[in-house]
């Protein structure tokens, strides 16, 4: 049976079961301030704007995977709470009054929190409850947030619903209707700032969102939303809003900086366009970077247009930063202009938690943390995925096998139904752990980190050895001789670790002294050598279904079925069936790394 709401409450009702601002901050100027030059006062204003990105629904520090507290290396913390710590004390050092808060996207998903108010208890429900992000940014007096790519995971319906329980606007200039190409939501937000003994300043907010949604949430949005370039879009909207009279213009974009995408040509936008936008796009005075999830403090690039600096920050994501612009504007020749911008970044480890925050959202927090705990079966041994992104882990395997299971019973009577099914899975993350005994839901969304769904794409023997050798790019050419560190072998090119997968039901091994594009070898199915013409269906998520990933054929290849029910949730529907979580039941080896035909390990 699917894990439900119902279920989930029954169940537990029968169990029972004030820090000083960093020193990057600066003072603030509450009023116009007049300053003598030469027998003409100058009036001059300090405005501080501030930006969160990629909060991924992290509200407190606390780790629903470990349940715990949030911990790592770089003593680090995480949440909402925290930045709401750090908002109040910019508010209060620099006047409430002179402060903007804004957020660049990706905000209602990433949490079993955020899960659980899409899925087991739904705010799209009737009398459903108000999502917690929307409690929080309400609570903290968020002014206005981009639109993210993952906003887009649950659905048009769950998205418009944050949407109308948020006091700020969702801001997307690039989000628009594919029938009349007309924004789909707002494009800007323009907030008016008073300022004693000198005209009002005007502050637009241009929110932009990524092109590459239109591959990794294709099945909500093909045919309802078009997602043209950041570049083309602000350079449409900045000159208009310079004519409706900003006096400042910020760009909130859930686009990184490098200039590059995962998506390979399958578009013809970049995914990680913002500094492309603040180089081409006259106009601009700071751009909020969010998607990349790393941290830049500040990033100076100069128009070529104009050949002024526009101020770029990224805060680091789940609300371990908070970044401040702080802006110096002079009235002159009529008009307020800008005079110089700087950013900076705060650490959310250098405070504590908003009380308000934490009183708001404890109750949904707790009912989360039940749901996480509740156990669905019985581990015979740990599992783990701490090598598993350089030797065949039986715990990946768990994955592959719940997809094929799944696709073949979906297949059962149709056309495809004798194609062999295999599957595709990707070692998330390195840290995730199935203890031996009690397995919770916890345990197994720290194996499975994404939302993702599963989809049925039909691909033959030659398409499928491309693919596996694209994802044979993601090992670092090793010589045969060569001493083996397994901390420098895996990511070659910066490609991420859920962009290398695993192949099951084929057995092949990986030669790493080979460059990259010839390294597959001895590929198998069945015992027998591989037939570049025999069909298979590839049971695969749907971000790499899409194109996520830039692997060949699968975007292309045809879709024989496809659901919208998580992967994650299929995996705890197939240990709850089962009850038992045994190896002997899904584990075996389908590659290894070899040099010249001896196994690395």
């Amino acid at each position: 049976m699917p894990l439900n709401r119902r279920k989930f409450l029954k169940k537990s009702a029968v169990t029972g079961a004030g820090v000083a601002l960093a020193s990057s901050v600066a003072a603030p100027a509450a009023q116009a301030a007049e300053a003598k030059k030469g027998s003409r006062p100058v009036k001059r204003y300090s405005l501080t704007v501030m930006g969160t990105t990629d909060l991924h629904g992290h509200i407190f520090n606390w780790d629903y995977f470990k349940d715990a507290e949030y911990t790592d290396a770089k003593g680090n913390a995480q949440g909402l709470a925290r930045v709401s710590t750090l908002v109040n004390q910019v508010r209060k050092e620099k006047g409430r009054g002179n402060t903007l808060l804004l957020d660049a996207g990706d905000t209602i998903q990433g949490t079993p929190l955020t899960y659980y108010y899409a899925k087991v208890d739904p705010i799209t429900a009737e009398g459903g409850p108000v999502h917690p992000m929307a409690a929080a940014m309400n609570a903290i007096g968020y002014d206005a947030v981009a639109l993210g790519n993952h906003e887009f995971n649950y659905g048009i319906e769950t998205l418009r619903k944050f949407e109308e329980q948020c006091d700020f606007p969702l801001l997307g200039a690039n989000a628009l209707d594919a029938k009349t190409l007309k924004p789909a939501f707002p494009p800007f937000f323009m907030k008016t700032f008073r300022v004693k003994g000198a005209p009002p300043v005007k502050v637009a907010v241009l929110g932009l969102t990524n092109p590459g949604i239109a591959i990794w949430d294709k099945a909500y949005v093909q045919g309802r939303l078009t997602f043209p370039g950041l570049e083309e879009q602000a350079a449409k909207w900045v000159p208009k809003l310079r004519s409706m009279g900003a006096d400042v213009v910020v760009v909130s974009a859930h686009s990184g900086s490098s200039g590059t995408s995962s998506y390979g040509d399958q578009l013809p936008y970049v995914e990680n366009s913002a500094a492309l936008v603040a180089q081409q796009v006259p106009g601009i005075d700071a751009i909020l970077v969010g998607h990349a999830h790393v941290e830049i403090p500040e990033l100076l690039v100069t128009n070529e247009k104009t050949g002024k600096t526009v101020v770029l920050s990224e805060p680091l994501a789940y609300a371990e930063r908070l970044s401040l612009f702080d802006f110096e504007l002079v009235f002159a020749k009529g008009r307020w202009a800008v005079e110089s911008v700087s950013a900076s970044v705060l650490n959310s480890n250098a405070v504590a938690d908003d009380p308000k925050i934490t009183k708001l959202l404890k109750d949904d927090h707790d009912v989360v943390v039940e749901y996480v705990n509740q156990v669905v079966g019985t581990a015979t041994e740990p599992l783990t995925t701490v090598d598993a992104r350089y030797r065949d882990a039986p715990i990946i395997d768990l994955i592959t096998k719940v997809q094929e299971d799944v696709v073949k019973a979906a297949l059962a009577g149709t056309e495809y139904a004798s194609v062999p099914v295999i599957a595709q899975a990707s070692p998330f993350s390195r840290t995730s752990e199935i203890p031996a005994g009690d397995v919770t839901i916890r345990d197994l969304s720290s194996l499975y980190v994404y939302d993702n769904t599963l989809v049925a794409k039909l691909m033959t023997g030659a398409q499928l050895k491309a693919y596996l050798e694209y994802s044979a790019q993601y090992f670092v050419q090793t010589a045969a001789d060569a001493a083996v560190d397994v901390e420098k072998l895996t990511n070659a090119g910066g490609r991420p670790d859920y962009n290398y997968d695993y192949v099951s039901g084929l057995t092949y091994e990986i030669d790493i002294a080979q460059a990259a594009g010839s390294r597959i070898r001895n590929v198998s199915y069945n015992g027998a050598a591989l037939d570049d013409a025999q069909q298979f269906v590839l049971a695969v998520n749907n971000y790499r279904a899409n194109g996520g990933g830039a692997f060949p054929h699968v975007a292309s290849a045809t879709e024989v079925w496809a659901e919208s029910t998580e992967i994650r949730t299929r995996i705890a529907e197939w240990v709850t069936a089962k009850g038992v979580l045994d190896p002997k039941d899904f584990a075996s080896v389908d590659w290894r790394l070899t040099r010249g035909g001896t196994p690395v390990f």
